[in-house]
C-alpha cells in the first residue's frame, strides 16, 4: 500500500513538472521577438494574399465570419473563431494550416483541417440569444479563451463574456465581467457590435487582454466622421483571473464619408497583438462606410506612460464633451494601411496573429477578414513579414 500510493506520488511530481517545463518551453516558442525589452516593428513587407469567396463550405458548415486567429506553436496550426452566431451553423471555431515557408502566401497554402463547436458548460452548442463569439487566444497550457460582445440591442441586453474552453469546444469556468461593461441599453455598458472584439495572451502568460471596439456607453461617443472615441484596453492577471488593469485607446475617426451621406458608418479597434512583453502592442483598427468600403490601419501601441483607468468607471463628461478627469491615453503610430501600403482592396479585417519565424529571422503576422457571410464580400487572409529592433 505504502509503495503504491509513493509510487502515485512520484508520478504525480513527474507530471507537474513535465506540465510547467512544457508550458515554459511553449511560452518561449510563442515569444519569439516579443521578448527581453521593449520592441519597435522597424519595416514590413507584403508576402501575399488568399481568398475565399463567401459561401465556402467545409465538413457542412458554412466557412465566414472568422474575426480572431490564433497561432499554436506546438501543433503549427492556426484556431480562427466564427462570429456566426447560430444564424447559419452553431457557433464555432476552424482549425487551419497556413504554409508561408516558402516566403510566400499563394492559393493552395490554407488547408482547413477541423471545425469544432463551441459548447457551453452544460456540453450544448450555444444558441443564438446567448453569444456573439469574436476573439480567441490560446494559453501555453492549451487552453483556448473566447470573447463575445454580448448584444446590447436584445431585449434584455445580453451581457458580453470572456470564457474558457478546451480545444474540444467545451466550457470550463471564466472571467469575471466588471460592471462598467455590461450593457443597460442606452447609457452604461458595451455598445451594439463595439464590444470585446479583441483578444490575446501575453507571450509571458501573465496577462489576458481584451478591449472594447469603441467607447463605452459613458465614456463618450463612438467613433464617427470627425469624431475619435475612446475605447478600454482591459488587461486580465491569468493567475488570479481577476481584471486589474485598463489604459484608454483613442479609436480614431471614420475614415471615409458613406454614401449616401447619413448610411451606416463606423470605426474600431478590433484587434491587439503583443510584440515584446513591455507593454508595447500592435493594434489593428477597421473603418467602414457604406458606398466607400474598409480602411484598415495596424499601429504600434505602448502602454508605458498611460494612465490606469482601471478605478474609473466613467471617463466622459456629458454636461462639458470633455474628459470627466485627466488622463494620458496610450501612444499610437500607424506601421502600415492595408490599401494604400499594399495596394489591396481591404475585407473587414478584424482578425491579427503571429505565425512562426520566417527562414529569413523576420516574424510572420497573419490578418485574417470577417466576410460578414455577404455575398458582395470574402474572406481574406493576409501575410507580413515584420522586422523587429530594440526600441530606442
Amino acid at each position: 500500500m505504502y509503495s503504491r500510493s509513493r509510487s502515485r506520488l512520484t508520478l504525480s511530481i513527474f507530471l507537474l513538472l513535465f506540465t510547467l517545463l512544457f508550458a515554459s518551453v511553449v511560452a518561449a516558442q510563442n515569444s519569439q521577438t516579443r521578448s527581453h525589452g521593449a520592441q519597435t516593428v522597424v519595416s514590413y513587407e507584403l508576402l501575399g494574399e488568399v481568398t475565399f469567396p463567401t459561401g465556402t463550405q467545409f465538413k457542412n458548415t458554412e466557412v465566414g465570419g472568422l474575426s480572431s486567429i490564433v497561432y499554436d506553436p506546438r501543433t503549427h496550426l492556426y484556431y480562427a473563431i466564427s462570429d456566426d452566431r447560430g444564424d447559419f451553423n452553431d457557433p464555432r471555431y476552424y482549425t487551419l494550416h497556413i504554409d508561408v515557408s516558402d516566403g510566400s502566401l499563394d492559393d493552395g497554402d490554407i488547408q482547413f483541417v477541423r471545425v469544432n463547436t463551441i459548447l457551453n458548460e452544460n456540453g450544448q452548442p450555444f444558441v443564438a440569444a446567448e453569444i456573439d463569439p469574436e476573439g480567441i487566444a490560446l494559453t501555453a497550457r492549451g487552453s483556448l479563451f473566447i470573447s463575445s460582445e454580448g448584444i446590447s440591442s436584445a431585449t434584455p441586453p445580453v451581457d458580453p463574456f470572456i470564457k474558457r474552453f478546451a480545444r474540444s469546444g467545451v466550457q470550463h469556468g471564466g472571467m469575471v465581467i466588471p460592471d462598467k461593461y455590461l450593457p443597460d441599453g442606452s447609457t452604461v455598458g458595451v455598445r451594439n457590435n463595439l464590444g470585446f472584439e479583441s483578444l490575446v495572451v501575453t507571450s509571458d502568460q501573465k496577462y489576458l487582454v481584451t478591449a472594447s471596439e469603441a467607447a463605452l456607453a459613458q465614456d463618450g461617443p463612438a467613433a464617427d466622421l470627425n469624431q475619435e472615441s475612446w475605447a478600454r484596453i482591459l488587461l486580465y492577471d491569468l493567475f488570479t483571473r481577476q481584471p486589474v488593469h485598463e489604459f484608454v485607446y483613442v479609436v480614431g475617426p471614420v475614415a471615409e464619408d458613406p454614401i449616401p451621406a447619413d448610411a451606416f458608418r463606423v470605426n474600431g479597434l478590433v484587434e491587439l497583438l503583443p510584440i515584446d512583453n513591455s507593454g508595447t502592442f500592435l493594434a489593428m483598427e477597421r473603418s467602414f462606410s457604406v458606398g466607400a468600403g474598409n480602411t484598415v490601419g495596424v499601429y504600434e501601441i505602448s502602454l508605458r506612460g498611460a494612465t490606469d483607468v482601471w478605478g474609473y468607471e466613467d471617463l466622459y463628461d456629458e454636461a462639458t464633451g470633455t474628459a470627466a478627469f485627466p488622463f494620458t491615453p496610450v501612444s499610437k503610430n500607424l506601421i502600415f494601411d492595408v490599401e494604400s501600403d499594399f495596394n489591396l482592396v481591404a475585407d473587414n479585417l478584424e482578425g491579427m496573429t503571429f505565425g512562426p519565424m520566417l527562414p529569413d529571422g523576420r516574424q510572420l503576422l497573419i490578418l485574417v477578414s470577417d466576410n460578414n457571410f455577404a455575398g458582395n464580400q470574402f474572406t481574406q487572409f493576409l501575410a507580413v513579414a515584420l522586422e523587429t529592433a530594440p526600441a530606442p
